[in-house]
């Protein structure tokens, strides 16, 4: 069995598929992070929308279907639709405190 707390006992093509692929992961992450920023630029517009038009900030029927959406990406992308819904549920919910917080500055 090999140190693992030592560095140089670790081969030197290991730490180099290891730099690769936590590379990818740091560019995934920034990618994840911009396309979270991009959504929730849309998700503010809706709700000034809703706030300006006097729509309930949450959309019950157009949640279910978004999470059934996902769900089959996710299956179909090989992720966890557990997983899946757990994330668009916590956005959503963010979204809908979001849009309380819109309507609240409307009235």
């Amino acid at each position: 069995m090999s140190d693992t707390s030592d560095p140089s006992a670790i081969d030197p093509a290991v730490t180099a598929e290891l730099t690769r692929l936590r590379e990818s992961i740091d560019n995934i992450d920034a990618a994840v992070v911009h396309m979270l920023a991009e959504r929730f630029k849309c998700t503010q517009q809706v709700g000034v929308l809703k706030a300006n038009h006097q729509l309930p900030p949450a959309d019950p029927a157009r949640e279910a279907r978004q999470i059934a959406r996902l769900r089959e990406l996710a299956e179909s992308a090989k992720l966890d639709p557990a997983f899946a819904e757990k994330l668009l549920n916590f956005i959503i919910a963010e979204v809908i405190r979001h849009h309380e917080t819109i309507a609240d500055g409307a009235r």
